[in-house]
């Protein structure tokens, strides 16, 4: 019985835990190993009383990607790594992102001061509410409704500011 929950709950949020993870470490092998981790340490953990197992694995991802980076940082000097991931993530999203829009849209994110841009990621690609945002980042809902509503304004500015038509 629990072995059909497992495989429903994985079925149900790997796409969207994935593409979070890739959007934080932009290495789609790395992101497919902290997948596995992380549905593996979720549900090894996750306590009987949690009501939203969906926050709870965006949690578990973030807190494995953070101590991932922590003990690599250690061992690679940041600069390197950096560049390896910058050059790997241009290559593959070049591919993806045919439209010149989208292009943009993912230049101004990476723009964004990188909680800004965590919790846009949380609230337009995990679809989480900003509640369970605020539960994940340890914020208040209405500090993460404020990141939201100013990273959405430096994007439509960023837009603006490279020629874009946003009408």
């Amino acid at each position: 019985m629990e072995k059909d929950i497992l495989k429903q709950l994985y079925q149900k949020y790997r796409k969207e835990i994935y593409l979070y993870l890739y959007s934080l470490c932009k290495n789609s092998s790395l992101a497919e190993d902290l997948l596995q981790e992380t549905f593996l340490k979720a549900l090894l953990s996750l306590p009987d009383d949690h009501t939203n197992i969906r926050a709870w694995l965006y949690l578990v991802a973030r807190n494995l990607f953070f101590n991932y980076y922590r003990r690599e940082k250690e061992k690679v000097p940041l600069g390197e790594v950096q560049q390896i991931q910058n050059t790997a993530s241009q290559e593959v999203l070049e591919g993806i992102l045919k439209e010149e829009k989208n292009r943009l849209l993912y230049q101004a994110m990476n723009e964004l001061e990188e909680r800004k841009r965590e919790i846009l990621l949380m609230q337009y690609f995990g679809g989480l509410s900003q509640k369970e945002i605020a539960a994940i980042l340890k914020m208040t809902p209405e500090n993460v409704r404020v990141l939201s509503y100013r990273a959405k304004r430096e994007l439509r500015t960023y837009m603006e500011d490279h020629n874009y038509d946003l009408s």
